[in-house]
């Protein structure tokens, strides 16, 4: 029979496991679950979120939007060969103003099959704010929201495929004409490039500018020495065939 001792002993080692297994197996003081904390370098970023995976200075300086110069025209004609919007003026796009167009513009296109809408813009530049009536010389301000600078006649979006109408792309885009900070202007296939406010397909490359993109083929030694016995031949005949002359 065991005594009262033995009892609690035995009793105690029940209700309150060691220590080895307490850490083995924690119980939780509350509803409330607590996570491990996360390494900033190993966060993963959304296919939807419109930022960079990794940038090299936290923070940047405000800038000034590129002025294109020396008749530069990169980015004014449409890449895929369907319709887009070209800004007009230069601004400052932020990441909120892209997704906001695209969640619009695929909403629309999402029943014509093939459809696919491209960004030919992302916003890489952080933005920081300051809050009002602060001091100066307290340091920059925190970083708020990602954006893009984007020059004047640059393409900011296209979409191409499917067969799409432009009845239905011009309805789509203008959803996301509308969400942009200036005026923008739509465009099809085949528009000219665009100068400033010119507009002119004189203002394309000449076609001996242009690079020769078909690929280069490189006969075999094989295949030489064929045409060359081929040519030969063809030669020994035309002089051996006999000439008349009329008198």
């Amino acid at each position: 029979m065991l005594g009262l001792g033995s009892l609690r002993a035995s009793l105690g080692g029940i209700l309150r496991p060691s220590a080895a297994a307490a850490v083995a197996m924690p119980i939780a003081s509350s509803s409330r679950v607590t996570l491990p904390p996360t390494n900033p370098a190993h966060q993963v970023r959304f296919r939807a979120n419109l930022s960079p995976r990794k940038v090299k200075h936290r923070k940047a300086m405000k800038g000034r939007v590129d002025l294109p110069t020396g008749g530069s025209i990169k980015g004014t004609t449409l890449r895929f060969g369907g319709f887009g919007i070209r800004l007009l003026a230069a601004a400052r796009i932020t990441a909120a103003q892209l997704t906001a167009s695209q969640a619009a513009i695929k909403r629309k296109i999402k029943g014509v099959k093939g459809a696919q809408l491209y960004l030919r813009v992302f916003p890489d530049i952080p933005v920081c704010i300051k809050g009002n009536e602060t001091r100066m010389g307290k340091g920059k301000g925190t970083f708020e929201y990602w954006a893009c600078r984007v020059p004047a006649g640059r393409v900011v979006m296209e979409i191409a495929g499917g067969g799409i109408r432009e009845e239905i792309a011009k309805q789509a885009l203008k959803l996301a004409q509308v969400k942009m900070p200036v005026a923008s202007e739509f465009i099809a296939a085949g528009a000219p490039p665009r100068l400033g406010a010119i507009t002119d397909h004189a203002l394309s490359k000449p076609q001996a500018a242009l690079k020769n993109t078909a690929p280069m083929v490189h006969p075999s030694p094989e295949v030489q020495s064929f045409v060359a016995i081929q040519a030969a031949q063809g030669g020994a005949a035309t002089a051996a065939a006999p000439t008349t002359t009329t008198a």
